[in-house]
């Protein structure tokens, strides 16, 4: 089983390294002993050494485990320190605009990790505990990278604009393509300032020239990007990991088509930056889609301050006995249903694939038989009873390569718009390194 400090709900593009959370303040001792340092002040809040040292010990130990040689402290720290203040600003910009994590969204984060490690939930604080992690301060780690991944959805990913015709275009340039193949990438980035001076360009250049030059002449690519890649994926040995060439920015996929694996690319230039790209390993194809898929139409209640669960239950009962006597389900579902997207429709809720519905209406009508209709059953969203109208095998691969497709365009623009977007949070921030 991995380890729970290094499980990251958000794929794609993690923004948070785990640790405990920080406090705003140093404390002193009863006797006056500094129990803190600031390692720097960041607009009106800090990042302590007890942050920093904490997350040097665990990217020191991360990168022993995977065998990548270390940087010089000097390198590491920085490295790290740039992470933990752009970290700072992400969570002041968030506390700013209101944006916040219920116990509700962080319960069932951790129920998603627990069960992906199948372990009960009620068990997951004993499991971390036997990995020396304390629980309180896993979940406020957890609530933390939620927020920053909240925030990168509300500020990057909402404004990416997918047209029609990109998707067309993309799609047909994926037949005539390795588009489909999967990529093991790493990525060094060295970012531009917003207004690069000439003398900068060159600096920066040069020094993107060189990088390339050694990474090609054999020199550890991992160690490079741990000590020069400003991306985010700097103390991850630049390491993109395994994705699909759909899921690469356009940029590095026409790069990583023509190289083989072990191959360095020159230094590309972006808005963000100089870009340069190792091709690691390379898979390929896409396989047919098959799915089990179902027919379902529901009527839904839902309590409230007149009507107490018993109450909507009973209502329920009394519709699914005037349907079973023959009434109609679609004209009762149209008239009594509060769910507003199918009631229009009868309560149909179309063909479904797995992974549609909840767990708990998933289970409630997963033996009904053609036809059959359910008991009243309560799920998140309300009370129901299910009808049962067919099943059927589909091939969803052409609907699955859309879905992905869609997905891809804007992952692929959002890695590009992620750096710029983190750039202007930097530049805008008051920032001073006591260190």
């Amino acid at each position: 089983m991995r380890k729970f400090a290094l499980l990251c709900f958000s794929s794609a593009a993690a923004l948070l390294l785990s640790g405990a959370p920080h406090a705003q303040t140093r404390d002193i001792g009863v006797h006056g002993e500094m129990l803190d340092r600031i390692a720097a002040i960041v607009n009106d809040g800090l990042v302590l050494k007890s942050e920093l040292d904490a997350q040097m010990e665990s990217v020191t130990k991360r990168l022993q485990e995977q065998k990548v040689e270390l940087p010089s402290q000097s390198v590491l720290k920085q490295q790290v320190l740039d992470r933990l203040i752009l970290q700072e600003i992400q969570a002041q910009h968030a506390k700013r605009v209101g944006l916040t994590v219920s116990d509700e969204q962080l319960n069932s984060a951790l129920q998603e990790i627990a069960s992906r490690n199948k372990i009960p939930f009620d068990q997951l604080p004993t499991a971390l505990a036997a990995q020396g992690v304390d629980y309180k301060q896993y979940r406020e780690s957890m609530r933390k990278e939620l927020t920053l991944s909240t925030l990168r959805q509300r500020d990057v990913i909402a404004h990416i604009n997918v047209s029609p015709h990109d998707l067309e275009q993309f799609l047909t340039r994926q037949q005539t393509s390795a588009a489909n193949d999967e990529f093991n990438v790493s990525h060094i980035l060295l970012s531009l300032p917003e207004a690069a001076t000439p003398q900068q360009l060159e600096e920066i250049t040069h020094k993107a020239q060189d990088l390339a030059a050694r990474a090609t002449k054999g020199e550890d690519f991992g160690q490079l990007a741990i000590a020069n890649s400003n991306s985010q994926t700097a103390l991850d040995g630049g390491q993109l990991g395994w994705r699909k060439g759909t899921q690469l920015p356009q940029f590095i996929l026409d790069l990583v088509t023509r190289m083989k694996p072990g191959d360095v690319s020159e230094p590309v230039r972006t808005p963000s930056g100089f870009h340069i790209v190792k091709l690691n390993q390379r898979r390929g194809g896409e396989a047919q889609v098959i799915i089990n898929q179902i027919h379902v139409r529901h009527i839904l209640m839902k309590t409230n301050e007149l009507d107490d669960d018993e109450t909507v239950r009973q209502k329920l009962a009394k519709l699914r006995d005037r349907i079973l006597k023959g009434e109609d389900f679609a004209g009762l579902a149209s008239t009594n249903s509060a769910d507003p997207g199918s009631a229009p429709d009868g309560g149909d809720l179309g063909w479904s694939g797995p992974g549609t519905f909840v767990p708990e209406f998933d289970k409630a009508i997963a033996d009904l038989k053609d036809k059959e209709i359910s008991e009243p059953f309560k799920s998140r969203y309300g009370w129901h009873i299910v009808q049962m109208l067919g099943t059927r095998t589909y091939d969803s691969t052409d609907d699955v390569r859309r879905q992905r497709a869609f997905a891809a365009i804007r992952e692929g623009k959002a890695d590009e718009e992620t750096e710029l977007w983190l750039r202007r949070l930097r530049d805008e921030a008051f920032v001073e390194v006591k260190m």
